[in-house]
């Protein structure tokens, strides 16, 4: 029971009421006074009475959890149905409407509709999209609010900008949706028939044959041997005609279709235009070319008059033995063999050979085996010599060759790969320096010094005299640095001259700078190094060679070699001064061996090294020559020594361990290994404890704390005369080491 609207008995409704603004009702329109806000709320927004609120957007009940905006909670949720609309036909005696179906989408997340019109074939009407998506406005006069979702549904009419259309299914996504929104689903329409659309589907089918064509499956065939292509080498004889001549082809046969393109081999300075296609790619008839059938002769199929007269009303069958039709016999796989001939419209081109897939298709289908290919190449007659003009005299021999090999004269192409790799860097000088001497019989000539410095960034050499005082000579610069031709060669000739090379220069060599003869009887530090460790380029230095000639020198005079050594070392020390090694290997290899090459094998087996250095400096010098090598193969060392420890006692012979060092490619200078060698602990016999060996050469594992040792730099001095300092000579031979490398 209420309580009676009396004072003292009422709530007063403005309490907590924070918003009093009042919305504008009235207004002037044309001096006239008017209600313009009758949609409008009252005061502080609440509707007044008998008002009813319009929303703005389909109001869609809320779930439980955390509630997200339309444009999340349904985004690409869309609504589907399908609908109709009949058009009138005014222009058309044929037809009086038109029933058009279309497809409408809702978009859940902003209520915007969508209007698309399903395509139909020959229709001559434009289709697609007949409303782009946005909200659509309701019909007058409610056209101030848009359709919501509840405004849809199976059976519903909706007038969208004038045009009604008839709402007559949905998708399954749809009928749930509304289900779940509380909505009664009506039951789904047909779509009613089009009567002008019904008369032209029965104009397609009576124009259809009342039996199917013969079908012709050439479907597996493309799909079986699709970019299968059989190539032949063929020629066509042309001989018999008017300038014609042999003219090589390329035929190309494709197995997915059975078509022929045949491709010209057109050589160069032929005097022919070279088209891209002797002939397009199409079927290849065997007998054309034929005279032209006439319209009609060539169909599709062939049909019978069963009975009836001719035109309406006769019966007719396909023809399936085919009796009336012309039928044209195509080139095959099967027609193209090596040596057969085939006609190209006319022209007989003879097959000479194919390609590897080819005969692997051939010798896989058909299983053939004899691809002996026929010669229709004539021999190519053997290119003459190029021979150039002889050399004008003018600028270099290369630069006059330039002017020849074009219009337009280049210079000639520097070398720059080379110039870049052997260009000054660093301490790096890549300059090969050497004493030279005259080779005269003139007094004043013959103590005269020179510098000889070969330039390997671009082959060119320079001539240095040093000044001596007293001397009567003004030394200085002898040759400008240039390259320097061989001697006895034809001044103005037609091939290129030959220069010297740094190969040809070494310890001992003899040239002919301009009718001037220079003797080389030295080099400095950085020269030597060079060639030992570039000694594939220069034989002079390469120890191995040097070796092997030496061994077969000494395998021939072995007794010379003892008796000279017990005469000049006869305590048997194992060491030679320089000097006796050089007169034993001169009188033991006369011309055969050369002074470089002497001087190469006392490098290798000098025994100039300091004896009183430290052990931890000499194994300093070893692991850092290991370490910037990367050698870690001190495993396999090890085994390799265990194989001549027989009995397991953990000493090798000397000779052995240097032996087994040279067949792991230790990279150590025989010297060093020598060095390290009588440092290491030795039994009764003299044999060496492997173990302590490997592990004092293990940088790895068993570095030295001492500070690494940094060879000092082989650098250039710009100021060398020619002289070599007491520490890079060598002083003594180790001869036993060389006789152990040659004899073993």
């Amino acid at each position: 029971m209420s309580l009676p609207f009396l004072p003292g008995h009422t709530f007063d409704r403005n309490l907590g009421k924070e918003k009093f603004h009042k919305s504008h009702h009235f207004d002037n329109c044309n001096d006239v006074s008017m209600l313009v806000g009758g949609h409008k709320p009252g005061i502080g927004g609440q509707q007044l009475l008998g008002q009813k609120a319009k929303p703005a957007q389909s109001q869609i009940p809320k779930g439980k959890g955390n509630s997200a905006p339309a444009w999340v909670a349904f985004d690409r949720q869309v609504l589907r149905f399908n609908a109709y609309f009949q058009e009138a036909v005014h222009e058309k005696p044929q037809e009086q409407y038109r029933i058009r179906k279309c497809k409408i989408y809702f978009y859940l997340e902003d209520d915007s509709i969508q209007v698309i019109e399903e395509n139909v074939s020959n229709s001559g009407i434009p289709q697609g999209t007949l409303i782009r998506r946005h909200r659509i406005p309701l019909p007058p006069p409610n056209d101030d609010q848009y359709y919501t979702v509840e405004n849809f549904n199976v059976g519903n009419e909706m007038t969208l900008y004038g045009r009604c259309f008839k709402i007559t299914g949905c998708d399954q996504f749809t009928y749930n949706f509304l289900r779940k929104l509380g909505v009664r689903m009506n039951e789904p329409c047909d779509t009613p028939e089009d009567p002008y659309s019904d008369f032209r589907k029965g104009m397609d089918e009576a124009q259809q044959p009342l039996r199917p064509y013969e079908k012709v499956d050439t479907l597996k065939q493309f799909l079986d041997h699709d970019r299968h292509v059989l190539r032949f080498f063929c020629f066509w004889d042309d001989q018999d005609n008017m300038f014609g001549d042999v003219r090589e082809m390329i035929l190309h046969y494709f197995l997915a279709d059975d078509t022929v393109e045949i491709k010209e081999s057109i050589p160069a300075n032929a005097g022919r235009d070279a088209v891209p296609m002797f002939l397009k790619r199409a079927k290849l008839p065997k007998s054309a070319p034929e005279a032209l059938n006439q319209p009609g002769e060539i169909t599709g199929r062939t049909v019978l008059n069963v009975f009836g007269p001719m035109g309406h009303g006769g019966r007719y069958i396909l023809d399936s033995l085919k009796t009336g039709a012309v039928i044209t016999e195509y080139y095959r796989d099967s027609d193209l063999q090596i040596g057969s001939s085939i006609n190209v419209w006319g022209r007989k081109l003879k097959l000479c050979d194919c390609d590897d897939f080819t005969k692997e298709y051939y010798k896989t289908k058909y299983g053939i085996d004899n691809f002996s290919s026929i010669k229709y190449k004539r021999d190519l007659e053997p290119a003459g010599n190029r021979e150039w003009p002889p050399y004008t005299g003018f600028g270099s021999e290369e630069d006059s060759l330039c002017s020849c090999m074009g219009l337009l004269p280049k210079p000639p192409r520097r070398d720059f790969i080379k110039f870049m790799e052997k260009d000054r860097h660093g301490l790096e000088s890549n300059v090969l320096r050497f004493v030279a001497r005259l080779d005269t019989d003139i007094p004043i000539d013959k103590d005269r010094r020179f510098i000889i410095s070969y330039f390997l960034s671009d082959d060119s050499i320079a001539v240095f005299e040093p000044p001596v005082r007293n001397s009567g000579i003004i030394g200085g610069k002898f040759l400008e640095r240039n390259r320097i031709q061989k001697p006895n060669q034809a001044r103005f000739g037609t091939e290129l001259s030959e220069y010297y090379m740094a190969r040809d220069l070494y310890v001992g060599s003899r040239l002919n700078f301009h009718s001037h003869n220079f003797v080389l009887i030295d080099a400095d530090e950085y020269a030597f190094r060079y060639m030992e460790q570039h000694n594939n380029e220069f034989a002079n230095s390469n120890i191995d060679a040097i070796t092997s000639k030496l061994a077969q020198i000494a395998s021939q005079q072995r007794e010379k070699i003892k008796e000279f050594l017990a005469k000049n070392d006869p305590t048997g020390s194992g060491k030679l001064e320089y000097d006796l090694f050089t007169n034993l290997l001169m009188q033991l290899g006369g011309s055969r061996i050369t002074e470089h090459e002497i001087m190469t094998i006392a490098r290798h087996y000098s025994d100039s090294r300091d004896e009183t250095m430290p052990l931890d400096t000499l194994v300093s010098v070893v692991q850092e020559h290991l370490r910037k090598t990367n050698f870690e193969n001190f495993s396999k060392l090890t085994e390799g020594f265990m194989s001549y420890d027989t009995d397991r006692s953990g000493f090798v012979d000397v000779e052995l361990v240097r032996k087994t060092c040279r067949a792991f490619h230790l990279p150590l200078p025989d010297d060093l290994v020598r060095a390290l060698l009588v440092r290491m602990e030795k039994n009764e016999m003299g044999q060496v404890n492997y173990n302590s060996f490997v592990m004092l050469l293990n940088w790895r594992d068993n570095a030295v704390t001492l500070p690494q040792y940094t060879p000092a730099p082989v650098k250039i001095d710009e100021a060398w005369k020619g002289t070599r300092d007491d520490k890079d000579n060598v002083q003594r031979v180790n001869y036993s080491a060389l006789l152990g490398a040659l004899l073993n």
